[in-house]
């Protein structure tokens, strides 16, 4: 329920706080004074759309912040504990604002949220009924969704259908893409197979192309190789014209020997000298059999770069290192053997398809069956209301037909009405005047209102166009009838309804100082009296006015305790 809703800097409204009231609470004002702005400023906070237009001339921003009581939203909490939005206070204040340079903020206690989260949360808060919602009755999505929102036992159905058309669906594409693949694969088969016959002849083994380039590196230079290790092993080994350096090692040794036995200071020093012989000969074998392994054969490193050409080929074509050239080489066989095996693929899919299909066209009988007993409830609950709206001998139904398996079922839904007997029953788009309209959406409303379907807050602008005298009195108690469930706010130029008012304000513009502004009052008593005088009336309140409004409001008052008394 709309607690408050107070508005800053928003076209004529500069600063306007209104508390509201359970029950049914009436708008009124001359024409211009700023009603519709107020609904506007209510609709920014429950995510309509807001341009830095709307800024009051001279102010660089504006401001909306309405608070609701939320305490029995069990839905909307849940929505709000998985946005991580505080609510333990059933309390829900949400502001907006905007400034002249297009900067904003959404906060939702406290909290900062996006545009979509704003219009999640407002769907569960208000219901904004105008001209543009009766015209939107007559869109085939929003009649289904009138249809399929009055059980849930259909949203469970449709939610199960909707699951498996999807896969219905799912399974069709694939279908579809591996016919059309197998009828383009001879070709593609034909080039796979020969890219892995190109693979497969070169052997190649992993690792293959880091040897490769080791072993060319090292012929390439086996001229510096041979040069190298051979001087080193004439170091090591000596010559005929010098001692190696095993043999100057030997030598050192013995001569520290021999010192030894007249001065012990370098004993230490022998050890190490032996280590160092072992190390140096460990050394030296290998640098001798490394040599004796030596053997340089030109024709060799021909077939090496031979092989390297080979290798360097395949990684332009197929990837950019030999291990992605060989996981190239896995997926071409992985594809070949999935073309090979497209007739029992497909196959396969095709019995998939058959089955899913019949647990489809199960689901969508079982939809459309909840369906027909829905449109006869609703047909004989909105039927009732519409006469009780003056239209004694009209008719509404919802017309179901079979068509092929759509998203939505197999249904196609119409609703025909007539308002007269005799008159055969047509698209309602095709034979209802805007009154008429206006009052079976009043009659949709009525009867959401009270299986709890709708959102917690109804407002109601202008709904009483183009209606009067006694239409205008039976539209006054239908509206009556939905604030028994719902809060309701509705705009009216209509004494009729209100009368009916449980909180009435009024809304006048007033100049100051070269500017316009709206003010809001609540009236009671006297004032309300000469506020419905004026409407019925047109003019100044006059003493017999006055008297016919009083008496109004007393009708009223007793209608609705018999309305509410009913309803309870």
């Amino acid at each position: 329920m709309l607690k408050t809703l107070t508005v800053w800097n928003f076209a004529l409204l500069e600063h306007v706080e209104i508390e509201f009231g359970n029950g049914l609470n009436i708008l009124t004002g001359e024409t211009g004074a700023g009603k519709s702005i107020l609904i506007d400023a209510l609709g920014a906070v429950l995510g309509a759309r807001l341009s830095s237009e709307a800024i009051r001339t001279g102010c660089d921003w504006l401001r909306v912040e309405a608070i609701f009581d939320i305490a029995n939203e069990s839905e909307l909490h849940e929505l709000l504990s998985e946005e991580a939005i505080d609510d333990e206070n059933d309390d829900l204040i949400i502001t907006r604002q905007i400034t002249t340079k297009g900067r904003s903020a959404i906060l939702v206690n406290g909290c900062h949220v996006t545009l979509a989260i704003l219009k999640k949360i407002g769907e569960y808060l208000v219901d904004i009924h105008g001209q543009h919602e009766n015209l939107a009755l007559l869109k085939t999505e929003n009649q289904f969704a009138l249809l399929d929102g009055s059980d849930e036992a259909i949203q469970e159905i449709k939610n199960n259908y909707a699951i498996d058309y999807s896969e219905t669906q799912e399974i069709r594409k694939l279908l579809e893409s591996k016919k059309n693949a197998a009828q383009n694969s001879m070709e593609r088969i034909d080039m796979l197979k020969w890219q892995e016959q190109e693979i497969e002849n070169a052997k190649l083994q992993k690792g293959e192309d880091i040897e490769l380039e080791e072993k060319i590196r090292k012929l390439s230079n086996s001229e510096k190789i041979s040069e190298n290790i051979g001087k080193a092993y004439d170091l090591f080994e000596g010559t005929d014209e010098t001692d190696g350096i095993l043999s100057m090692t030997a030598q050192a040794k013995n001569h520290i020997e021999a010192m030894s036995r007249y001065d012990k200071s370098l004993d230490e020093s022998i050890p190490m000298i032996e280590n160092a012989i072992c190390e140096l000969k460990e050394a030296f074998y290998n640098i001798r059999d490394y040599q004796e392994t030596l053997d340089f054969d030109e024709g060799m490193l021909d077939n090496l770069q031979g092989r390297m050409e080979t290798i360097d080929r395949l990684k332009k074509k197929y990837g950019n290192t030999l291990d992605e050239v060989l996981s190239y080489h896995d997926k071409i066989k992985e594809e070949i053997a999935s073309f090979e095996n497209y007739d029992n693929d497909i196959e396969q899919i095709e019995e998939k398809l058959d089955k899913k299909q019949k647990e489809t066209e199960k689901e969508a009988e079982k939809l459309s069956a909840a369906r027909h007993d829905a449109a006869k409830r609703l047909e004989n609950e909105i039927g009732k209301q519409i006469v009780a709206l003056g239209m004694p001998d009209a008719r509404i139904a919802f017309s179901l037909e079979d068509v092929p398996l759509t998203s939505n079922g197999k249904d196609s839904l119409t609703i025909l009405f007539t308002a007269n007997v005799g008159e055969e029953a047509r698209p309602l788009s095709k034979v209802a005047s805007g009154g008429e309209l206006s009052r079976i959406a009043l009659a949709i409303k009525t009867v959401a209102a009270s299986d709890g379907s709708m959102a917690g807050s109804m407002v109601f602008d202008e709904i009483d166009t183009g209606i009067g005298g006694r239409t205008a009195q039976m539209v006054a108690e239908r509206i009556v009838s939905v604030s028994q469930y719902k809060q309701v706010l509705c705009i009216t130029h209509l004494p009729q309804i209100a009368s009916m008012a449980d909180c009435h304000f009024y809304l006048s513009k007033v100049s100051d100082g070269g500017k316009t502004s709206t003010n809001v009052s609540r009236l009671s008593g006297e004032e309300r009296a000469r506020e419905i005088a004026r409407m019925a009336s047109g003019a100044d309140a006059t003493e017999a006015a006055l008297l016919n409004a009083n008496e109004m409001i007393d009708n009223a008052e007793a209608k609705k305790k018999e309305l509410r008394g009913l309803a309870g």
